[in-house]
This record gives C-alpha cells, sequence and structure tokens, in this order.
C-alpha cells in the first residue's frame, strides 16, 4: 500500500552544521496537556505530513504532503513571523504533469527544498511510486519540471523497494548528494545515494545502497563536527510505532552504524504524542530544531484515514556530532519566531455548544464541528461594542470549500449581514465585514465541516 511520509531559515540539509548546543530548558508557558489554549504544537493548522521548511529573504516556507495520504498536489505554506501561515499549492508538482506509466496511482507526496551552489531552488518529490525533480528561481516558484518531463527516479530502478521520500544533502564543499528510498508493505525499507553534478538533476556515478540499521525511510542527512548523521523514520506511521533513529558515518556514501541513543524521537503515550516521524532539521535564531510529523488527536480516530499534523521541538546536537533525545511537546516558542500567533479580538463563544470555545482557543489540535446534517452557528461575544474589520477562518481542510455566512449585532437581538452566503476555500479564508457591535454570528453551511480557529479583527 503507497503511503506519503516527509521535511525547513537555510536548512540543515543545505549545509554542515557546527554547533555546540545549550542544553534543553523547558519553555514556562508551555501547555502541559494537547488541548490547552495557545498550544504552539501543530504548527499549522490541518492534516499535513513530510514537511520541508526551508527561508528566503526573511519568509519561511513549509512544503508537506496533503492528508489523508497525499493530494493531486503539494501543500505550501508561507509565513513571515514563523507562527500565522498562509496556504497555498505550487504550480508543479501535479499529479497529472508529474506522472509517467510507470508511477502508479498514488498521489504527490514527500517533498525536498533546498538551494543549490548555483542559487536556484529544487524540488525533489514523489509522485506515486517515483521521484520527480523541478527548479524555481525561489521557493515561492514558479517551480518546473527540470528533467525534460520524467521521473528522476523511476518506479523500476528497484521494484522491490518504494522509490519515494528523497532528500536532497549539500555538503560544505559545495558537492549535493540525493538520499532516497522506503519499503513495502511496512517493512524491509533500503536507503540508496547517489552524488549530484552541479546542475542537480544528473547523477554522478551509480546509485549505491546505504541502508543502516532498522531503517525504513524518510531519510535526511546532515553534517556536525565532521560526521555525518543520516536520520530516518522507522515502524508504521498508521499505528504508534513510527519514530526518528540516526547512523553516524565518516562520509556521505557510509558506512553508517546506528547510534548509541537511537531512536531519538518516538510516541509518548502518556502526553498524547503519536508516531512522530518523517522530519527535517533546521536553525533560527541560532538553534537546531527538527520539523516532522505526528498522529493527529485524538488518537486513533476511527475509520480508515490517517491524519497527520506537523509539530515543531528542539533539536540539540552535542559538541561531539551526536544527538540528544528530542522531548516532543504541544508548545513551546522557536527562537526567531514570533512567540505567540495573531489571534485577533479575544471573544467567548454564545450559546450552549460546549465545543464552541475550540474555534477561539488558539490551539489547531482541537477544533469546532458543525452536526452532520443541516447548518450550525457560533456567536462570538466581544465583551462590549467595538469597531470590527474582518474575520479569518482556519477550516479544517485547506482544500475543500465550506459555505460560510457572518452577521453582526451590537445587542444580541438585532443583527444585520455582513457576509452574504458563498463558498470559500483556503487558510485562512479572509472575509472583510467592517462594522460596530459586540456579537459577531459566524453560520457554517456546510454539513459536518470543522473549523481550527475563528479569528476577528
Amino acid at each position: 500500500m503507497p503511503r506519503p511520509t516527509r521535511r525547513p531559515s537555510p536548512r540543515i540539509g543545505a549545509r554542515a552544521l557546527l554547533l555546540l548546543a545549550a542544553p534543553w530548558v523547558l519553555a514556562a508557558d508551555q501547555p502541559a496537556r494537547w488541548d490547552a489554549t495557545g498550544a504552539a504544537n501543530p504548527l499549522l493548522p490541518g492534516y499535513f505530513a513530510d514537511p520541508s521548511i526551508v527561508n528566503d529573504r526573511g519568509r519561511w516556507y513549509i512544503f508537506a504532503t496533503i492528508d489523508p495520504w497525499g493530494d493531486d498536489r503539494l501543500g505550501m505554506w508561507t509565513s513571515e513571523n514563523g507562527r500565522d501561515w498562509r496556504f497555498a499549492t505550487p504550480e508543479w508538482p501535479t499529479k497529472a504533469a508529474a506522472s509517467s506509466p510507470t508511477s502508479g496511482d498514488a498521489k504527490v507526496w514527500a517533498p525536498s527544498v533546498v538551494k543549490a551552489a548555483n542559487g536556484r531552488w529544487y524540488m525533489y518529490v514523489s509522485v506515486g511510486s517515483e521521484v520527480w525533480v523541478g527548479t524555481a528561481p525561489s521557493p515561492a516558484g514558479p517551480w518546473r519540471d527540470a528533467n525534460h518531463g520524467k521521473p528522476l527516479i523511476a518506479r523500476d530502478f528497484a521494484p522491490a523497494y518504494h522509490m519515494i521520500d528523497a532528500e536532497a544533502f549539500i555538503d560544505d564543499d559545495g558537492q549535493a548528494y540525493l538520499y532516497w528510498g522506503s519499503g513495502l508493505h511496512w517493512v524491509n525499507g533500503h536507503c540508496f545515494v547517489v552524488r549530484l553534478k552541479p546542475d542537480m538533476v544528473t547523477f554522478d556515478g551509480e546509485p549505491r545502497d546505504v541502508t543502516p540499521a532498522n531503517y525504513f525511510e524518510a531519510p535526511f542527512m546532515m553534517k556536525a563536527n565532521g560526521r555525518y548523521l543520516l536520520t530516518y523514520s522507522d515502524g508504521n506511521t498508521t499505528k504508534d510505532s513510527y519514530k526518528v533513529r540516526y547512523a553516524i558515518a565518516a562520509t556521505p556514501f557510509g558506512p553508517f552504524r546506528e547510534a548509541a541513543n537511537s531512536p531519538i524521537l518516538q510516541t509518548d503515550s502518556r502526553n498524547d504524542i503519536v508516531s512522530p516521524g518523517h522530519h527535517t532539521v533546521f536553525r533560527s535564531g541560532g538553534r537546531s530544531y527538527i520539523l516532522y510529523h505526528r498522529q493527529a488527536l485524538p488518537w486513533p480516530q476511527g475509520g480508515d484515514a490517517v491524519l497527520r499534523q506537523v509539530a515543531i521541538d528542539r533539536l540539540v546536537i552535542r559538541g561531539d556530532g551526536t544527538l540528544a533525545q528530542v522531548r516532543p511537546t504541544h508548545g513551546g516558542s522557536v527562537a526567531g519566531f514570533s512567540p505567540a500567533r495573531d489571534k485577533g479580538l479575544r471573544w467567548k463563544p454564545v450559546g450552549g455548544d460546549s465545543t464552541a470555545g475550540r474555534a477561539g482557543d488558539d490551539n489547531y489540535a482541537t477544533l469546532w464541528r458543525a452536526p452532520a446534517t443541516g447548518k450550525a452557528a457560533l456567536t462570538a461575544d466581544l465583551g462590549s461594542v467595538r469597531r470590527i474589520k474582518g474575520s479569518r477562518l482556519r477550516p479544517e481542510f485547506a482544500t475543500r470549500n465550506y459555505r460560510y455566512t457572518i452577521e453582526a449585532s451590537r445587542d444580541g437581538q438585532r443583527w444585520s449581514s455582513l457576509v452574504a452566503p458563498a463558498s470559500h476555500t483556503g487558510s485562512p479564508v479572509t472575509l472583510p465585514h467592517p462594522a460596530t457591535a459586540r456579537y459577531v454570528r459566524l453560520t457554517v453551511e456546510t454539513a459536518n465541516a470543522g473549523l481550527w480557529e475563528w479569528s476577528i479583527d
């Protein structure tokens, strides 16, 4: 069964890291529970996996698989402050534009984005069971196929394994390498590596099998203290066994020996952290972080859908080039990121819906859901009559259409229309509606629609 699984300032995979890391310090404002108000994890409002993060000219970009199990497009989130993210889909790749007779019916997933020595950006992405490569002058695009409309790594390169999860690594001498590979039926993963020529597309030599112990998929190479650290995922992302391991070598081609303290990130059931993995490592504010996906909560959710969310935590790299155990959290700030999201005007829910507050708790792990039949309304009390500018809605699925209506009232009795019924997609959905009011009523006319957050400006 095919599956996705994926990787983020300039990312650590794009340059060598030499870092004497400070010991972990628990943020004083870290929420203790996954459903606590103001939790910083998940980082993104929605279901995404296999993240890759880069920074260009002060703007952050996260490229990710769209859950469940991929989409005909990739998800791309952008932010200037690392806390407030806007969703889009890059023009390439798409299932239609990056597909071959052997790619299979699986979707687009697992992007890796890196800036090459030639100044251009390159994306290595899985489409079906093959790896494709695209290029752009900026992470914002425009992205275009870089290999003449054919896969860089075809499915039949090694048909006993999945040809997915490609990750580029650029050594401190400018030499680029590409790592990839997974297994079939959740077993027997293999990792391959090849040196890339300066065009970032042509192989410089033959690919080699460098599979370390307990490897399944999602390789990510980094360098510390002159040693090469191959980090990777093991286990099953649909269960609670997914985790991050690492192995060490003296060269990019190995041989790799798994570190004594591997794995470094795994399920913590007591704290509701389930199956963290398919990660990337990046730096911000002079510190290192690991960006990864984990199961959406509460888990298990029931049904066949696999819904994962993107989280971020501190990664300590010791002076000897080994990695410390990662302490996964539901909160805590990232150096260089805004310490809090832009929440807009604070409001309290009005009415008998005990879950209505989830749409205003500044936590992307919790959401309010409309009933399975009919429409539903959320009424926000701003506490006093005040001037408002508009609303920002973060729906459960950024790629789906939802139908909304917004009204306003000074006294909660007489209402005036601010936003007429209409369908919207994206995240956030920005709806200008200047008015003077104490109460604002949002009516969701889409059955079973979920809403992560409703911000009123």
